[in-house]
């Protein structure tokens, strides 16, 4: 999966139901476990349970009488799981409460509510959505207490307490979390929720007759949360964030630009090749910096019988990971035109930091029009899109400014339907061998630095599982998960580690987690030769999506980079995505300046010449300038 601000491998739907998730982070944290509770060390430990609904899910989402049933059943097993349980991850227990927080609220337990509400800034360690949290919940509780029923007056006292709790917030660490609020509660509709909901978790619910797992039963209690407490207060949300936004919209400083360092052509250094393994690149756009294999004209046949048909300036995969010779991701499924998904993208992401352009208006107007399968099809097209243009977008990051840097383009394919691929051991398999197909290709290339702006995570594929309707029972499927899993993680491992001499640069991830407790590879990964990335904004503060954990070693700009793609545009987007391929920039330029650095060493030198940021969770963002004047330092 392009790990940008979209982030699974079988589909991205977290682009679509991440509008939804956005809208909640008002809520969780956990109270000190007693020494008697087993301990959860991994995501895969949680206990797992399941539901049976009479019915679909659309219509559980409409019936007060089914839905109480589901709360019930889901308020007993968290409760049950979290009084036997020591789980020691904070992102996990604040998903956990957060579900809790939502039936408190449905169910008018504004005390309790509370109480969770508060729990979340317990174990908050991002100081934006630590000053953010509560925020929206606490309001709606506030107003629900002094209105009552009195809907005029709860929506009045609702804004204007909403308004008390946001302005005299720092606006310089809160700015992007009020934007992009701004911009989530904008884009979200009801019958945009319910057309997620009949497309991507109905046609679930049909394969395995009616028994749903807990992900799914906590999906829809936050939908449910979303249609009778957020949605209902759109008009109140909005006018409240864009307020703030009116009064304090002053740009944050950029420390990037004074960072930066372009080398020229003519100085002393040496060509370095960079791979860009990620969803294919249009290379017509970096024709005077790729690496071509001479022995390899475009005429359908391997002529150097390397097993890569037509493989001139890279090699491509297809979903089934087989060899493909396209390099950058084709469209022809698209049910829009190109040049109109590149604007609904743009749109897209300009809602999301507030910007009012004209893509945003057509984005946030063709949005509140779309119901029923028309949700699917343009979140969809949009995660097709995002396909297509990703990989550009990272090579062009990875390149700027390194006439030096020549390019070997590496296509892996990721599935952009709602209704994900089913995973089975043979696609497993074909994957594990991709990995490996992949890295002797760069070794056998000469490159230096890869740019892996993807992952892959466990519990994507037992998701995956459930909506295809695979597995007899939980534990079943929980089992074939381990294996598949096992599979995809060791192929990936000993791939990388085959190749000593690369410096394999991976992006941490977008969910706000901790990528060893949620086994997300390969930002999970503990080698020598790999330099995982977390992303921080244009002044150096961490983003709210930025995913961490011990392996994550360094953080660079990753909201709102502008690049280009395929066709030449520019666009900006954010992500990890974008952060990873600022740090194997760096790392180029550092070995065409010194070829003779090993990975290690690159990785020293990076850290060496960051600047470190103290707090709850200590960060090193990169400098490039330090970093490359260091050089002259042995």
């Amino acid at each position: 999966m392009p790990v940008t601000t979209i982030q699974e491998r079988v589909n991205r739907r977290s682009m679509a139901l991440g509008l939804v998730s956005g809208l909640l982070l008002a809520l969780a944290t956990t109270m000190a476990a007693a020494q008697d509770k087993t301990p959860i060390k991994s995501q895969d430990d949680l206990p797992r349970h399941t539901y049976k609904l009479a019915g679909t899910a659309t219509e559980l989402l409409q019936s007060d009488e089914q839905f109480a049933a589901l709360a019930k059943a889901v308020r007993a097993d968290l409760e049950a799981d979290l009084a036997k349980y020591q789980i020691e991850d904070a992102s996990t227990l604040q998903r956990l409460y957060n579900v809790l927080v939502s039936l408190d609220v449905l169910e008018g337990h504004f005390a309790a509510a509370l109480k969770g509400m508060a729990r979340i800034r317990e174990l908050e360690t991002k100081e934006a959505k630590k000053l953010m949290s509560g925020l929206v919940g606490g309001s709606y509780v506030a107003a629900r207490e002094q209105a009552g029923q009195d809907d005029a007056k709860f929506r009045a006292v609702f804004r204007e307490s909403l308004l008390a709790k946001l302005r005299p917030l720092p606006w310089d660490i809160v700015a992007d979390d009020i934007k992009q609020r701004k911009g989530q509660t904008e884009i979200i509709t009801e019958p945009l929720l319910m057309g997620m909901v009949s497309s991507a978790i109905d046609p679930a619910v049909a394969k395995t007759a009616g028994e749903i797992s807990a992900d799914i039963a906590q999906q829809l209690v936050s939908m449910r949360f979303a249609l009778k407490v957020m949605i209902p207060l759109k008009e109140e949300l909005v006018a409240a964030f864009a307020a703030v936004v009116a009064e304090h919209d002053v740009a944050k400083k950029d420390i990037w630009a004074e960072r930066a360092v372009t080398l020229s052509a003519d100085q002393k250094a040496t060509p370095v090749v960079i791979g860009i393994w990620d969803s294919g690149v249009d290379t017509k756009l970096f024709e005077k910096q790729l690496v071509t294999n001479a022995g390899e004209p475009v005429n359908g046949k391997d002529d150097d019988q390397n097993g890569f048909v037509d493989d001139v300036h890279g090699i491509a995969f297809d979903v089934d990971g087989q060899p493909t010779p396209e390099l950058l991701h084709p469209v022809d499924a698209l049910k829009s035109k190109v040049d109109a998904d590149a604007g609904h993208m743009k749109g897209f992401m300009d809602v999301q930091a507030a910007i009012d352009s004209p893509e945003a208006s057509a984005v946030k107007k063709l949005l509140g029009g779309l119901q029923g399968d028309a949700v699917r099809d343009f979140i969809e097209d949009l995660s097709l899109y995002g396909n297509y243009a990703h990989g550009t977008h990272v090579a062009g990051i990875a390149l700027e400014g390194n006439p030096l840097a020549r390019l070997l383009v590496a296509r892996l394919t990721f599935d952009y339907h709602m209704m994900p691929k089913c995973p089975t051991l043979e696609l497993m398999r074909a994957d594990a061998a991709m990995y490996q197909k992949t890295v002797d290709y760069f070794k056998q290339h000469g490159v230096r630095v890869v740019n892996m702006s993807w992952g892959e995570e466990r519990r994507t594929i037992e998701q995956a599982l459930e909506k295809n309707g695979v597995g007899a029972t939980v534990e079943e499927r929980a089992q074939l998960t381990r294996e598949m899993f096992k599979m995809m993680r060791d192929g990936l491992f000993h791939a990388l580690q085959s190749a000593p001499d690369i410096l394999f640069v991976c992006a941490a991830g977008n969910s706000d987690n901790d990528v060893e407790f949620d086994d997300v590879i390969p930002s999970s990964f503990d080698l020598p030769n790999v330099l995982v990335v977390g992303a921080v904004d244009q002044a150096g503060e961490p983003t709210g999506f930025t995913s961490f954990g011990q392996t994550v070693q360094v953080y660079a700009n990753g909201f709102e980079v502008d690049s280009v793609v395929p066709g030449g545009k520019r666009m900006k987007l954010s992500g990890t995505s974008m952060a990873s391929p600022n740090v194997a920039n760096l790392a180029a330029k550092l070995l065409a300046l010194d070829p003779t650095l090993k990975p290690a060493q690159v990785i020293e030198r990076i850290k060496r010449g960051a600047d470190r940021v103290d707090g709850q969770r200590p960060m090193l963002l990169i400098n490039p300038k330090r970093t490359l004047a260091g050089l002259a330092e042995k």
